[in-house]
């Protein structure tokens, strides 16, 4: 049995790990969870899974259900209930499914606390990638990959050399927009932008989807995850999600990772890792009945933000802080309907421009470049 950990219960990613665990109760057990104000389904992920440790985001929610609920359940709020959950000490494995920067504190608790990371949580790697992969290091604790372009990644490299990796190839579905110029996005709503053709995810992850944002980030990660350098990192687009990413070795062999787009495959393959369970509920590829697969290069002049991820990437330090800070305020702007779609990247080109990288950052410098970028961005609204 394996205790379970998991940060940002009520999101995409939270429930359908929910979903795993519920599949496997005789794998897995949910012992502490946190969410953010979703306070309904707080309440009944905890008359189904009867956790220890339950983390909510404000105050009055927490002094509500310490109210509500049995003294055999301990409730905390605030950032340091996210820690406490992280840090459980029952816990076997963290599942980090938070959306944004908050989620980087609650990972380097959990890895101190020697804890197995399942991260899902992008900004993690994205703005300390350098301080998270160190403190794992130093505490032999494994990262495993939940975004199912780095789980099929790390399933290509099982039983391969870190010396032998050729190139990795991310694949992106191209998202809402991949059939429209940049002069068809000028008037592009919310509505169409959260349309993505083959996944079901977050509001904030559909529009970085939507600008290619989401695939920056992904290279990002996959630089930190895999130690290889950007120039051994592309992005194809495939429209179909069916392949979601490959791996090439120094003897032209490429490996390939193929399954339907379903989240849970690579959730489930975090938490059971190196076993592998069935997934009963979930749709079986045929090949046969998909016919084709598609595939094209990536236009770095059509999806600027793919591009200015790979710039902040190559460059380091605090620009990857900064081009994360930046995105996060500008696609909650653009979902608030602040903003026009375009207006996103002009946004975070603005910020990189504007920064002075600091080259090896420590936390405090980062949490600073990080709150200093918002602020800029709020002064463009």
């Amino acid at each position: 049995m394996k205790y379970i950990s998991l940060l940002g219960a009520t999101g995409s990613i939270g429930t359908q790990t929910l979903d795993v665990i519920r599949n496997h109760s005789d794998k897995f057990r949910l012992v502490a969870f946190s969410i953010g104000k979703n306070i309904e389904l707080a309440r009944k992920i905890i008359a189904e899974f009867s956790p220890e440790l339950v983390s909510v985001k404000e105050r009055t929610d927490y002094e509500s259900l310490k109210a509500e609920f049995s003294s055999n359940i301990r409730f905390s709020y605030g950032d340091d209930g996210l820690v406490e959950v992280a840090a459980y000490e029952k816990t076997d494995v963290v599942v980090n499914a938070v959306m944004g920067s908050v989620g980087l504190f609650p990972t380097l608790q959990a890895i101190k606390a020697k804890k197995t990371i399942a991260l899902a949580n992008k900004e993690t790697l994205v703005t300390a990638g350098h301080i998270v992969m160190e403190a794992a290091k130093a505490n032999e604790v494994s990262i495993l990959p939940v975004d199912s372009e780095h789980s099929a990644i790390f399933q290509c490299l099982q039983g391969e050399k870190e010396k032998n990796i050729e190139r990795l190839i991310i694949t992106a579905s191209g998202g809402s927009f991949r059939d429209k110029s940049r002069e068809e996005l000028k008037d592009v709503t919310v509505d169409q932008a959260l349309n993505h053709p083959n996944w079901s995810m977050g509001a904030k992850i559909t529009i970085d989807s939507a600008t290619m944002m989401n695939k920056g980030l992904e290279v990002i990660e996959a630089h930190w995850l895999f130690n290889v350098p950007y120039e051994k990192i592309d992005v194809l687009l495939h429209r179909e999600s069916i392949i979601h990413s490959l791996v090439e070795f120094r003897d032209t062999s490429v490996k390939a990772q193929l399954g339907t787009p379903d989240m849970r495959v690579a959730i489930q393959y975090a938490l059971s890792y190196p076993d592998r369970l069935s997934l009963t509920s979930g749709h079986k590829l045929n090949l046969a009945e998909i016919g084709k697969l598609h595939f094209e290069e990536m236009d770095l002049n059509r999806f600027v933000c793919l591009k200015l991820a790979y710039e902040a990437g190559r460059v380091g330090g605090t620009m990857p802080t900064v081009l994360n800070a930046a995105n996060e305020m500008a696609v909650d702007a653009f979902l608030n309907r602040k903003i026009s779609f375009l207006t996103i990247d002009e946004f975070v080109s603005k910020a990189l421009e504007k920064h002075h990288m600091i080259n090896h950052p420590d936390l405090d410098t980062i949490k600073m470049v990080d709150q200093e970028t918002r602020a800029y961005i709020n002064s463009l609204l």
